[in-house]
């Protein structure tokens, strides 16, 4: 049951970082040369539903590193 549990472990780690990786990081290059970053907007389509699934993910990895340290005992 354990390697079971460190499998899915594994697989939701890589998903959750490639999740965190695609999301878009705002302003770019235009950052690196002085532009401002300070515009609120809200996230829309895609953006807004690989944001939800990285939250979920997230819950997802920490219940099964909880549930993996209780069975391990």
């Amino acid at each position: 049951m354990s390697l079971y549990m460190n499998i899915a472990l594994m697989i939701v780690a890589v998903g959750l970082i490639l999740a965190i990786l695609f999301q878009v990081k705002g302003g770019g290059l235009g950052g690196i040369f002085g532009q401002s970053d300070t515009v609120y907007r809200t996230r829309r389509g895609v953006e807004k539903t690989l944001f939800q699934f990285t939250i979920v993910l997230a819950v997802l990895f920490i219940v099964l590193s909880i549930v993996t340290l209780i069975l391990s005992r």
